[in-house]
C-alpha cells in the first residue's frame, strides 16, 4: 500500500515547499505536492516538520563503537548507528592495509552492497598516498599504485568500487587515474603533497573529488596556491568537507561553501566512537583514543577521522557557517549523489526519486528516517 506523507515543511536542493505532501510507493516517492493532499493512502502527519532527502555519505569508517575495517559485523552496526542520525545510503571507506587485506574487505563490501542497496559500495582511502601526508593511515602499509596492484583492487571489488582517494605526485599516479576512470571509479586527490599544477593535471586526466579539505594536503599560500585552489576553479569537482568544528574551522568552512557553491559535499569521516563515547578505539591497525568527542591517534596530535554523525553536520553548517538550509541539505544530499553520478534517483524529494526521508525537529534533530521506503 501507498504512504502519504503530509503537512511538511519540505527542504532539499530545489529549495522549501510548506504544507508539503508526498506518496511513496514501494521505494520510489511517485508524486508530491503541497495543499490538500489525495485521501486514498496510509498517512504519515508530519505536522509541520522539516521532510529532507536522505543524507548520502561519501566518506566514513565506522560509528556506534564498530568499525567498518571489522568485517560484516563491524559494518552492520556502524550503519545502523548512521542510519539513526540520517545517513540513508553510505560509501564504506578503507583505511590503507596491506593489499591483501584490501582484497578481503573489497570482496566482502561487494557482498553486503549485493544485498544492501543502502550500501553503495566501497571507499579505498589507502594505500595509494603519500607517506608524508599519512594522517591516520599506518605508512607500513603506503605503496606506489602499480598496475598490479590497481587491477588487484578492482577484481576483487567486483564493480562496487565507488571512489579512492590517491597522491598525484606517486608514480604511475596519473596511469592509474586513467585505469580507475575508465573502471568507473571516482578518484579523489587526497593525503597528497602535490602542488597546484600536479592536482590540476589530476583533475585534467580524471580525477573528479577533493578528500576532506584542507586535511592532509598542502594549504593555500599566497605564492603556492596548492590542490584547494586548484579544486576551488574547477567546476567539475566535488570538495569533500569535514564539519565537526574540529577539522575545518566554520569562518573557513564558509569560504568553501563560497568558493565552491554547489560542490562541497558534506562527509562524516567517522571512526567506530561515532555516535558512542569517549575511549580507546582502533582505526585499522592505529590505535586512537577519543576524549571529550576528539580523535586522536594515541600519543600524538594527529587527528585520526572524526565522531560526527550527519545530522551535526547539517545543524553546524546552518548554526555555526551560516550557510541557507536549502544550501546545507543540498550538501548531504544532492551533491553527493551527483559525485557519483547517482543524482537522477537520489538527492530530492521528487517523483521517481528514492523514498529516503529524514523528519527532522525545529532544532534539526533526527526524530525518524526512511530508506528505500522503510522505517528505520
Amino acid at each position: 500500500m501507498s504512504t502519504l506523507f503530509e503537512h511538511a515543511r519540505k527542504l532539499d536542493a530545489h529549495g522549501q515547499v510548506d504544507d508539503f505532501w508526498m506518496i511513496v510507493d514501494g521505494d520510489t516517492i511517485i508524486s508530491v505536492g503541497s495543499g490538500q493532499a489525495p485521501r486514498k493512502h496510509h498517512r504519515i502527519n508530519v505536522a509541520g516538520r522539516w521532510l529532507v532527502p536522505g543524507f548520502m555519505d561519501l566518506h566514513g569508517h565506522g560509528g556506534g563503537g564498530f568499525s567498518f575495517d571489522d568485517g560484516p559485523s563491524g559494518i552492520g552496526g556502524a550503519l545502523a548507528t548512521h542510519r539513526a542520525h540520517g545517513t540513508t545510503r553510505s560509501v564504506i571507506s578503507l583505511v590503507a592495509n596491506p593489499i591483501a587485506t584490501l582484497r578481503t574487505s573489497l570482496a566482502e563490501i561487494a557482498d553486503i552492497a549485493d544485498a544492501d542497496p543502502l550500501v553503495l559500495g566501497s571507499h579505498l582511502e589507502g594505500p595509494f598516498l603519500s607517506p608524508g601526508q599519512a594522517g591516520a593511515h599506518n605508512t607500513d602499509f603506503l605503496r606506489d599504485p602499480t598496475p598490479a596492484a590497481v587491477d588487484d583492487l578492482l577484481e576483487a571489488a567486483r564493480g562496487t568500487l565507488r571512489q579512492i582517494t590517491l597522491a598525484p605526485e606517486l608514480p604511475n599516479a596519473l596511469e592509474a587515474i586513467d585505469v580507475l576512470v575508465e573502471a568507473g571509479v571516482v578518484v579523489a586527490v587526497g593525503h597528497t603533497e602535490a602542488g597546484f599544477e600536479q592536482t590540476r593535471d589530476a583533475f585534467d586526466r580524471g580525477a573528479r573529488m577533493l578528500t576532506h579539505a584542507f586535511n592532509a594536503m598542502p594549504g593555500i599560500h599566497h605564492r603556492a596556491p596548492g590542490p584547494l585552489v586548484a579544486a576551488f576553479e574547477d567546476d567539475r569537482v566535488t570538495i569533500e568537507l569535514i564539519l565537526d568544528g574540529e577539522h575545518v574551522h566554520p569562518d573557513v568552512a564558509a569560504m568553501v561553501f563560497a568558493s565552491a557553491a554547489g560542490r562541497v559535499a558534506l562527509i562524516s569521516d567517522a571512526m567506530a566512537a561515532a555516535g558512542s563515547d569517549d575511549g580507546d578505539y582502533a582505526l585499522g591497525s592505529l590505535r586512537v583514543a577519543v576524549r571529550g568527542g576528539l580523535a586522536r591517534l594515541e600519543g600524538t596530535s594527529t587527528i585520526a577521522g572524526s565522531t560526527l554523525t550527519q545530522d551535526v553536520s547539517l545543524r553546524l553548517a546552518i548554526e555555526k557557517v551560516g550557510v541557507a538550509p536549502s544550501v546545507a541539505v543540498k550538501a548531504l544530499t544532492l551533491t553527493p549523489a551527483r559525485a557519483l553520478g547517482l543524482h537522477h534517483r537520489h538527492g530530492l524529494l521528487a517523483p521517481g526519486f528514492a523514498a529516503d526521508a529524514v523528519l527532522l525537529e525545529h532544532d534539526w534533530s533526527v526524530s525518524e528516517v526512511w530508506a528505500n521506503g522503510l522505517r528505520f
